[in-house]
């Protein structure tokens, strides 16, 4: 796994790098101390069952927001500027700090990467036929949150332009829920 995430390639549609794990597999952690096992189907949909219609359909089926428009799901707007823990909203997994955040002008929340690259998988998306992009999803839960793009700023020069509603944003100083901490010792 390199600075830009795990790669998977997609056969035309969305989500087709991720695969829901099985009872009893083996447990999988990143480098920085995460559980990063798939989630079964029935813990995935457990894990998305608080979420609203629209923002399971954006993390199960792929949808978008409207630009200048998202929240993430405990209400927090997308040009949030606090300090703070971006988790996916399906599963905890930690995605992105605010330090990594930058204003894209796309409206839409945009990191120049991940907190780590294990915490994300990166997929071919050829659902636009004339506009090939790489899709991005939670290592933990398959969930989509957005797209990742080479017109970022430095160090990476890349863009995670990410749903807010696929996100919870956790601010600096408040405890992360059991579900968003390390499960490794570092």
């Amino acid at each position: 796994m390199g600075s830009s995430g795990s790669k998977a390639s997609d056969q035309g549609g969305h989500g087709s790098g991720w695969q829901p794990g099985v009872p009893g597999q083996e447990r999988r952690f990143s480098a920085s101390g995460y559980d990063i096992t798939p989630l079964t189907t029935e813990e995935r949909i457990a894990a998305a069952k608080p979420l609203t219609d629209f923002q399971r359909n954006v993390t199960l089926q792929a949808g978008t927001e409207r630009a200048f428009t998202g929240k993430t799901v405990d209400g927090s707007p997308h040009d949030n500027k606090r300090k703070g823990t971006y988790v996916s909203a399906v599963g905890g997994l930690p995605l992105f700090s605010s330090e990594h955040k930058y204003d894209s002008g796309t409206g839409w929340p945009s990191f120049f990467k991940p907190l780590d690259p294990e915490h994300v998988i990166e997929v071919a998306d050829t659902s636009i036929p004339f506009m090939p992009r790489v899709e991005v999803l939670c290592a933990r839960s398959g969930a989509h949150l957005g797209h990742v793009f080479t017109d970022g700023p430095r160090p990476t020069g890349r863009r995670y332009c990410m749903n807010a509603a696929a996100l919870r944003f956790i601010p600096e100083g408040e405890e992360l829920p059991p579900e968003s901490r390390p499960a490794l010792s570092q």
